[in-house]
């Protein structure tokens, strides 16, 4: 079975997805494309600015330093793909035509979404046989959206969960196929929180893709209407946050 990747340039916390899931699954992996960390069209210094407009400048400041300490150290996707001998390469769109004439050439079984944050389209949904996984840090239906594992802290969750659906083309909509729960920590931080949620996530990806190679996974729809719903984050969202008692650092 032949699998490709539709992630997004993050050094901090899929390097390390991808260390653990591509030692595993690298000789099956054709490719993975990374597409910019941007939403609906913005820009990078609309990006940024939205970061800091919104979680202020201590944390603005913390996730650059962060970020450039990993750039520094050569931590990214790429790295992790070029040592491993899988082909990784940018893409702006996955929607357009010439990437999905790519695709139908190299002809994946599978995509696997991780963190994309572009909204798939029909064409592309339709183009693997075996369709499109997308991974979300929540138990799904509740906690679709943006930032899921913010909002948790935010609202004094005790237990999070990460899900692996089919997707359609709905905003985390489609058929599940696997689901795991864990606890929060008391005293976690939304960096730790992050860093042991796609360390999860690489685990239960590895056994949808061994359960789908030997015959296929059981799935069923996700009942939206049971679930929450949560875009990007406003200030009081924020002082929620820390009046829970938590931390991003």
């Amino acid at each position: 079975m032949k699998a490709a990747f539709l992630t997004t340039c993050d050094p901090l916390y899929l390097p390390a997805f991808f260390v653990k899931v591509l030692d595993r699954w690298a000789g099956k992996t054709q490719a993975v494309y990374c597409v910019p960390p941007l939403y609906r069209e913005q820009t990078h210094f609309q990006a940024a600015w939205r970061h800091y407009r919104t979680f202020g400048p201590k944390v603005f400041i913390g996730l650059s330093a962060q970020v450039l300490r990993a750039r520094v150290k050569n931590q990214s996707i790429a790295s992790v793909c070029r040592q491993r001998g899988v082909k990784y390469a940018g893409v702006p769109d996955v929607n357009a035509p010439d990437f999905l004439d790519q695709l139908r050439r190299e002809e994946p079984d599978v995509l696997i979404s991780v963190s994309c944050p572009q909204i798939f389209r029909a064409p592309l949904i339709q183009l693997p046989p075996k369709g499109i996984l997308n991974i979300h840090g929540a138990i799904l239906p509740h906690y679709r959206g943006v930032m899921p594992g913010f909002w948790m802290l935010a609202n004094g969750e005790k237990q999070a969960g990460v899900s692996i659906y089919f997707v359609n083309e709905k905003i985390d909509a489609g058929s599940l196929c696997a689901q795991r729960a864990f606890n929060i920590l008391p005293d976690e931080t939304l960096d730790g929180f992050l860093r042991r949620s796609k360390d999860i996530a690489a685990d239960l990806l590895l056994e949808v893709l061994r359960q789908l190679e030997q015959g296929g996974v059981a799935r069923r729809p996700l009942d939206l209407s049971e679930g929450s719903y949560h875009s990007w984050p406003d200030a009081r969202a924020v002082k929620r946050f820390r009046a829970a008692g938590r931390r991003f650092w």
